[in-house]
């Protein structure tokens, strides 16, 4: 048998460490939780069965609403340091225009969850890597910094962090000198639930985001994507990105 590498032995640290915080998290009195299908025990491995995805109407997502960055931010304790140019951002809102007719709309715009990841070709260590069922994370332990993920992703949805953090949250680690970006909620995903974007976005009536697995034709994010049109941005780098959108 081959010794196991320490990349490999990195990285089941860090998804250990992650089920392990979920597994002990406590559900309030009174919280609703939104189930998207059964539960994956922790003993048992993440496959290819099934692949993440979420639909984004724009026609529904309202100018001058951020409760889907709000609730990003709370679940994930991205504090910012009022530097816009530098702080964290998950996600965040982009206002498209046309030019000839003066048209605008927003989106949300986060990490596009790419089925053939520019981020993880470029990684030189291997911390940026995609898991079987379509989520593409960064494995803090071995993330030296050199960014070069945030050079290749064409949607600019990885942030690097400048500054010493306090007050993390157990289920989202986070670290000076490492780039991060939208992980899909999996500490949520892992226990049956929505991510957190989501759920804001749906406890307002918005109903712009749609989240599942878009490998089970019967979800409600499959049954919206052959209802209606949708469309990958920059779907000519030929990604096959977990998340689409409507009205664009």
């Amino acid at each position: 048998m081959s010794e196991e590498s320490n990349f490999d032995r990195y990285r089941r640290r860090f998804l250990g460490g992650t089920a392990t915080a979920v597994a002990g998290l406590s559900i309030a009195p009174g919280v609703l939780l939104h189930s998207i299908g059964r539960a994956k025990p922790a003993d048992e491995p993440v496959t290819g069965k099934v692949r993440w995805g979420m639909l984004i109407d724009s026609n529904k997502c309202a100018t001058g609403c951020d409760d889907c960055v709000k609730a990003c931010d709370d679940e994930h304790g991205l504090t910012g340091f009022g530097r816009p140019e530098t702080d964290a951002q998950w996600i965040r809102k982009v206002t498209l225009k046309d030019k000839q007719t003066g048209h605008t709309q927003t989106l949300p715009l986060l990490c596009q969850h790419c089925e053939k990841p520019p981020c993880v070709d470029v990684c030189p260590t291997g911390a940026s890597f995609r898991r079987e069922d379509g989520i593409v994370l960064v494995d803090k332990h071995i993330c030296i910094g050199c960014r070069y993920c945030m050079m290749a992703c064409p949607y600019k949805a990885r942030s690097f962090i400048h500054e010493s953090l306090q007050d993390q949250k157990p289920w989202a680690p986070r670290g000076k000198g490492t780039v991060e970006s939208c992980t899909f909620c999996v500490q949520r995903v892992d226990n049956d639930r929505i991510p957190a974007c989501v759920e804001a976005c749906t406890a307002e009536n918005h109903n712009a985001l749609i989240f599942g697995d878009i490998n089970d034709p019967d979800s409600e994010v499959s049954r919206q994507l052959r209802k209606h049109n949708s469309r990958q941005i920059r779907a000519d780098l030929g990604l096959n990105t977990g998340v689409r959108y409507r009205g664009i």
